[in-house]
């Protein structure tokens, strides 16, 4: 009965040993991160700083911009961003305004504006430079995408 019984404890252990070390060995079925969406995402980082090219600028304001499913991000009027934004089509120049409506004086004081990210699903970097801060505020107008 002796020999029986460690026999059975035998293999009692070992298939303990053999399920556990094959769950512990076994790859996890992880479920895929990130959501399924119907919309192409659209998230972007706008900057606005001092410089003569995008490149070695000095960022003085930054924003996060997400407009798809929601409008939303760190920007002080998303909804009001990502409206501009789709009525130009994605096009970043579209918003500025070439002939603006306002006196500036002719001081060099360069500021750069910027987009990086992601506009319904396609890679954007897109840059404008201005003369000075007036040209910048007078080429927005009254576009909110850059008002932060």
């Amino acid at each position: 009965m002796r020999p029986i019984r460690n026999k059975l404890g035998a293999v009692g252990a070992a298939t303990v040993l053999a399920l556990t070390g094959a769950a512990a060995a076994s790859p996890a079925h992880a479920q895929p991160t990130g959501t399924t969406s119907l919309y192409a995402p659209s998230a972007l980082v706008l900057t606005v700083g001092s410089g003569e090219e995008a490149g070695p600028v000095t960022v003085e304001r930054a924003v996060t911009l997400s407009c798809e499913t929601r409008p939303g991000g760190t920007h002080p009027s998303p909804a009001a961003a990502c409206g501009e934004l789709r009525a130009a089509g994605g096009e970043f120049s579209g918003l500025i305004d070439t002939s603006p409506r306002r006196i500036c004086t002719r001081e060099w004081d360069p500021v750069v504006i910027t987009a990086h990210g992601v506009w319904q699903g396609k890679q954007v970097s897109w840059s404008a430079t201005f003369g000075n801060t007036c040209l910048m505020e007078g080429g927005l107008a009254e576009s909110a995408l850059f008002a932060f």
